[in-house]
């Protein structure tokens, strides 16, 4: 059993006063305002995507005489609050389109033009990278961090209702049901990931920000406090570029993570198309007392593009693995609605045993390990702070296998302590309405396992853009150690 380790696989290591993970959009946006009304001196967003015609709360919430427009909402703070900056780093290819999208022009014009609201678009990556991080830091002494942008598609309840009026775009266009988690983070942690953003606008020109020692509580009033005094782990994926390192703590911890598990591994993922990852988890396959593994993916990418990049490596991965799953083992599994749409999966989250929780912005897939910039949060019981916070972390998986199963958590629980974590989803997803399939693999065509034996749309890192494909082959390499 291996904690997690400074220079290692994770950055830094700071205290917790406070910290809860959020389940679903409907809840983080709802705080995250509530968190942003707090803030004194500075708020930092840092985004994959950002729409500023989202609303953060309904129309019929708003009782406190702030705009639920997120857009109008931050232009209102900075006049409401005379010593009070904000700054919006984005990634600039992403940026590009929703920027000039009527429903943002006229906003992104506007906040061009104020002098305390500041906007970045973060060009420092390789071709092909994006900047994936979602951070939000109030006066350094508040944050979250997760997998939740600020964005259109991202709103929905822990219901995940067929038909909800609430889930739509700002131009009034329904979308689907979406899963999806971050967390929230009071103390010195949050100072920590503080330095990581100034750091990050200062590279993307920026300049020097000097950190904000704030002492005051950000802490949103309707917030479980999940977490107290607890120790966190911050990693982070960066790609390699010239002056630049590469930083691969979070491979390394995922690699740790799983090889350190005693009994169940339990991830959420928007995507499973790591070779590394597959090949860790294949070692533990081949164990005679191994950990039961489940995965929850959504049915298919978001995407044509993905679905060839993504869902391809996944099959592939998946036939793979159940080739080395002599003990049955492994689940793969998607979530579906009342009437069987299915439930999309944008959550990154790891629970390892009731030891260890992670939730951050990395999916299960080569980009997350080595081209995109990432930051995972993990909260591990064998440091020493932590000891004694194994029923906390044991609850929330069971409370997400519940929410996936339309359940009552007290029942998952129960079954699983009696059956153990397999068997229970098995013998409880066996019922009309919201419930958990398996995975089935597709039948791919010679184009499409092409991509995936060759990586050619989730390469590892920036080098292997150019790199033959002959050389990659994710899955005879896994294959071969079958």
């Amino acid at each position: 059993m291996s904690a997690p380790r400074e220079g290692e696989d994770c950055w830094r290591i700071a205290r917790a006063a406070r910290a809860s993970v959020i389940i679903d959009a409907e809840a983080y946006f709802r705080h995250a305002r509530a968190a942003m009304l707090k803030a004194k001196r500075r708020i930092m967003l840092i985004g994959w995507d950002f729409d500023a015609a989202i609303s953060l709360i309904r129309e019929d919430e708003a009782k406190d005489g702030a705009p639920v427009i997120i857009g109008d909402f931050i232009s209102w703070l900075v006049e409401q609050k005379p010593e009070l900056d904000i700054f919006l780093l984005r990634w600039d290819i992403g940026a590009m389109k929703s920027m000039v999208q009527p429903s943002n022009l006229f906003t992104t014009v506007k906040w061009m033009t104020h002098k305390r609201i500041h906007v970045k678009l973060d060009s420092h990556h390789p071709p092909a990278a994006s900047h994936h991080q979602k951070i939000v830091v109030i006066d350094d002494c508040f944050a979250f961090c997760g997998g939740i942008d600020m964005t259109a598609d991202r709103w929905d309840t822990r219901h995940h209702r067929d038909s909800d009026p609430n889930r739509k775009h700002p131009d009034g266009t329904a979308y689907g049901p979406w899963h999806d988690a971050t967390t929230a983070l009071q103390g010195d942690v949050a100072m920590v990931l503080g330095d990581h953003a100034r750091a990050r606008w200062k590279v993307a020109g920026g300049g020097d920000l000097e950190p904000i020692r704030g002492e005051h509580d950000c802490w949103p009033d309707a917030l479980p406090v999940g977490f107290e005094q607890v120790d966190v782990a911050i990693s982070r994926s960066a790609p390699e570029m010239d002056g630049q390192q590469p930083v691969l703590e979070i491979e390394r911890l995922y690699i740790n993570q799983i090889a350190s598990a005693k009994r169940t591994i339990y991830a959420e993922s928007q995507y499973f198309a790591s070779r590394r990852i597959a090949e860790a988890l294949a070692a533990r396959l081949g164990e005679d007392d191994g950990p039961d593994i489940v995965i929850i993916n959504p049915e298919q990418a978001d995407g044509w593009l993905e679905q060839q990049a993504m869902d391809t490596a996944r099959a592939r991965l998946v036939e793979a693995l159940r080739a080395r799953d002599v003990h049955g083992r492994l689940r793969v599994y998607h979530p579906f609605t009342v009437r069987g749409e299915p439930i999309y999966v944008h959550a990154k989250i790891l629970i390892v045993d009731d030891r260890v929780i992670r939730v951050g912005s990395s999916n299960m897939n080569n980009r997350s390990m080595r081209l995109d910039t990432e930051c995972d949060m993990t909260i591990d019981a064998s440091l020493p702070a932590n000891a004694g916070q194994e029923a906390t972390i044991r609850s929330i998986r069971d409370d997400l296998i519940a929410e996936h199963l339309d359940l009552p958590p007290e029942r998952v629980a129960a079954v699983i302590a009696e059956r153990g974590l397999i068997a229970a989803i098995e013998e409880l997803r066996d019922k009309p309405g919201r419930t958990l399939r398996p995975y089935v693999t597709p039948n791919l065509n010679d184009v499409q396992t092409w991509l995936a034996d060759n990586e050619v749309l989730d390469p590892e890192g920036p080098a292997e853009m150019l790199e033959p494909a002959a050389q990659r082959s994710l899955f005879r390499r896994l294959k071969s150690r079958s």
